[in-house]
């Protein structure tokens, strides 16, 4: 009896086709991971609320969603001195979480609106914008301050959009240390709807507003890192009344 014996030219070829086939199942499932992906918002299906409520909105005739702080944050905010509101705001924010979605890299876009709620105080600005890289409540965020873009006063007008790390890097402490770097004036106007893009690379981002080709605030050190990721929220302060529509994200790997 002839003993068994394997043609090692099948089996190469065989070994060869099973592994560029998992390269290829590689690379596809990769491909769809850095997919575009659209979210119109006109529901509060997919998000997490956190301290907020959301519901579907009219504003300027287009679709979006409405989303305010909570009534039980609101009562929590009443009972704590501005120190107190300061630091929860700092530490346990006030947003709606895109679920299933985890960002690092590459650009966000959406349009977003906002003022100070009725009956707001003297320091309501209406502030709004988007949260990213969010982990374990820590997060970056770019947001517009609606009622500075036209205000008579330059000092404010200045500061219109701003960038934030929290819980460690509020604006408060931004400002004190580092003034006017993480800050800028663009034109806004409040209740009117604004197209923001958020480009973001390794420790680098842009914001551009108003389909502006040049942007409107630099920030070469993000708070969390060259590496950092997380997920996607729409991000609101105490005293806002805040729209928006029209998410994309459109994630990048960066080498």
């Amino acid at each position: 009896m002839r003993p068994l014996r394997v043609h090692r030219t099948t089996f190469t070829t065989r070994f060869t086709l099973v592994a560029v086939a998992a390269v290829a199942a590689l690379i596809t499932a990769q491909a769809e991971t850095r997919q575009a992906k659209h979210f119109p918002l006109e529901s509060a299906a997919g998000l997490r609320l956190n301290n907020v409520t959301a519901e579907p909105a009219v504003l300027q005739g287009k679709k979006g969603l409405r989303v305010i702080m909570s009534e039980e944050r609101v009562r929590q905010f009443k009972d704590m001195t501005p120190e107190q509101q300061a630091d929860a705001q700092a530490r346990v924010g006030q947003y709606a979480l895109v679920e299933g979605l985890e960002f690092d890299n590459g650009v966000i876009e959406a349009e977003i609106a906002g003022a100070p709620e009725p009956g707001a105080g003297s320091g309501a600005r209406g502030f709004f914008g988007l949260a990213f890289r969010l982990q374990n409540g820590a997060y970056d965020a770019f947001y517009l301050r609606a009622t500075n873009g036209r205000a008579d006063d330059q000092e404010r007008r200045n500061h219109t959009v701003q960038y934030i790390s929290h819980p460690d890097w509020t604006w408060f402490r931004l400002r004190k240390e580092t003034p006017s770097k993480y800050e800028a004036y663009v034109d806004l106007v409040p209740d009117v709807w604004t197209k923001i893009k958020i480009d973001v690379q390794g420790d680098h981002a842009r914001l551009y507003v108003h389909d502006q080709d040049q942007p409107t605030l630099i920030v070469n050190d993000l708070k969390s890192g060259a590496h950092g990721k997380g997920g996607i929220a729409l991000w609101i302060d105490q005293g806002t009344v805040a729209h928006f529509r029209n998410l994309t994200v459109q994630p990048l790997s960066v080498k």
